[in-house]
């Protein structure tokens, strides 16, 4: 009797995570709660519709802030998931966060299609040295300077004044930090889109997954400004995209240079209904939902195997 009685104790522990309950013989139940990161935002929508379609005793509230708010929310406990557009901070790991990989994306420069300096841009393309001196050293300061042409205009830069992995991948392609960047802080990826697109001197970032419409073009207004990633002086092909199609080609090829990981960061080891949602972002149903939303990359089969095997 004594054994049934620990036997039971123990199936009944094992069985309760965050105020949810997942036993094997009843189909799973309880609330998970996400904040975060804008980029992850539109695929963990997606992911969360499918997964409390699939389970209607689930419920999955999903909102957005930026990648700081997710990390923050996750280390004080405030919700079960914290998506986070960036890699983990050593000092976010120390306070018993398990980064989870689920997805990779890109970060792209924007401008406005009215930009007199766009032909300039799409001949020449955007060097390194240039990028770095805009937006950390301030010495670029002149659409002239960028195009080697007369354009007689002054750069609008815009960056994000909230704490976020886009300005993080940002700045880390710059070899900086989101501190280091210069412009005019606005909150949040739709802001910082429309503040560029509306502005015809304007320059900001944007996220993968706000750049491009859901028929794949890039944002009415908006025009991604290529980065001449080999040097040569000449927006080749290659670096020109006008299309998510044309992005996700460049960025699976490793010709892109602005790049990033994009996680799920949970307080301890994910268990019970929090590990079974995340288990079901990382299967082929959930990289399915990925491509089909179309607002980031889903990772090779092989790669959330492994993931999948790690939350063992």
């Amino acid at each position: 009797m004594k054994n049934i009685i620990i036997s039971l104790l123990v199936a009944s522990f094992l069985s309760v995570s965050g105020g949810s309950v997942l036993a094997r013989d009843k189909e799973p139940e309880g609330t998970i709660t996400l904040s975060g990161a804008w980029a992850i935002y539109p695929t963990a929508v997606a992911w969360a519709e499918a997964f409390q379609k699939k389970y209607s005793k689930v419920k999955i509230d999903v909102s957005a802030g930026g990648a700081g708010k997710g990390a923050a929310d996750a280390i004080a406990g405030l919700v079960d998931i914290g998506m986070v557009s960036r890699d983990p901070d050593p000092a976010e790991i120390k306070k018993g966060i398990t980064p989870i990989y689920i997805l990779h994306d890109a970060v792209f420069p924007v401008t406005s299609d009215k930009n007199p300096a766009v032909a300039g841009l799409l001949k020449k393309g955007v060097k390194l040295s240039t990028w770095i001196g805009i937006y950390i050293d301030g010495l670029v300061t002149t659409w002239d300077q960028v195009v080697g042409s007369k354009v007689d205009k002054k750069i609008h830069v815009y960056t994000r004044s909230d704490s976020c992995g886009a300005a993080q991948s940002w700045a880390a392609y710059l070899g900086k930090k989101q501190e280091d960047l210069k412009g005019v802080g606005i909150y949040g990826d739709p802001g910082l889109l429309e503040a560029a697109k509306r502005d015809p001197i304007g320059l900001g970032f944007n996220n993968f997954s706000y750049i491009f419409t859901r028929d794949g073009s890039v944002v009415n207004g908006a025009r991604i400004v290529p980065i001449d990633s080999n040097e040569n002086g000449i927006a080749d092909s290659d670096e020109i995209y006008t299309n998510r199609e044309a992005a996700i080609k460049a960025i699976r090829a490793g010709r892109y240079p602005a790049t990033r990981k994009n996680y799920f960061f949970v307080k301890g080891k994910p268990g019970g209904l929090v590990k079974e949602f995340i288990e079901f972002t990382l299967s082929e149903e959930g990289a399915k939902i990925v491509d089909e939303t179309g607002a980031s990359l889903s990772l090779p089969r092989a790669e959330r195997e492994k993931i999948l095997k790690n939350l063992e």
